[in-house]
């Protein structure tokens, strides 16, 4: 059983952000909110074994983890530890999305958090994927629907265990808190302000308006500069 709140934004509002891929909400971002324009988003590249899944929108359950040194905390203290990182996972504002940052330093990934138990675990407690610099493993049976950006693949999790979690993380370039609202697909990821939220799809369909013109030219058997020059003009008068 999962407990999941009603979030600070409409059910409404993460759908509609969830039609459009996560290029287009960062395009959508430089309209909106411009001094965003080299933060709040993925710049490392990430592995995505399930690129045709749509994208995900949901709120972040923040992790870290490690896998090269064995947690030291005695048998019953790590099983409470555990129980109360799921009660973590599975409550709070719904949707969710894990977001995990592997703090082995130069031993990132050395150890897999997330396989065949963890998806289908996570999926269960009301998570939508993962974005992690860690690795992954068991794809074939990883849970279906359930996304996943990672740093690596591999094939043993080590000693990994959750070392904290509910704080600020950074992965691959992004920085994320508890409960940030987060856009990802197989691109990347983008940590998206609720008080912007709303602004985004209308900001996205501008883009798309403004790129018609210049696709419609560049993709006609008739393409030339001069009418490359044109549709640039029409496309930036676009309101």
């Amino acid at each position: 059983m999962t407990d999941t709140a009603t979030g600070p934004l409409p059910a409404s509002v993460l759908e509609a952000l969830g039609r459009y891929d996560t290029p287009t909400i960062c395009n959508a971002m430089e309209i909106v909110a411009p001094e965003r324009r080299l933060i709040g988003y993925t710049t490392k590249q990430l592995v995505c074994p399930f690129p045709d899944l749509p994208p995900i929108v949901g709120y972040a359950r923040t992790v870290a983890i490690r896998s090269v040194l064995k947690n030291s905390l005695p048998a019953e203290e790590q099983s409470k530890r555990r129980i109360d990182y799921y009660e973590y996972v599975g409550t709070g504002h719904g949707p969710r999305i894990s977001v995990i940052q592997d703090i082995d330093g130069p031993d990132v990934g050395y150890g897999a958090f997330w396989g065949e138990v963890q998806s289908n675990v996570h999926k269960a407690l009301g998570c939508l994927g993962v974005i992690t610099d860690g690795s992954i493993r068991d794809i074939p049976q990883w849970a279906p629907g359930f996304q996943a950006l990672a740093g690596s693949i591999g094939p043993s999790h080590a000693w990994v265990h959750a070392e904290s979690f509910g704080g600020e993380v950074r992965v691959a370039g992004m920085t994320v808190k508890s409960d940030d609202l987060v856009h990802a697909d197989l691109h990347g990821a983008i940590v998206i302000p609720l008080d912007i939220a709303a602004k985004l799809p209308e900001a996205a369909e501008l883009c798309g308006r403004r790129e018609t013109p210049i696709l419609e030219i560049a993709r006609s058997p008739d393409f030339s500069l001069e009418k490359l020059k044109a549709a640039l003009k029409r496309s930036a008068e676009i309101h």
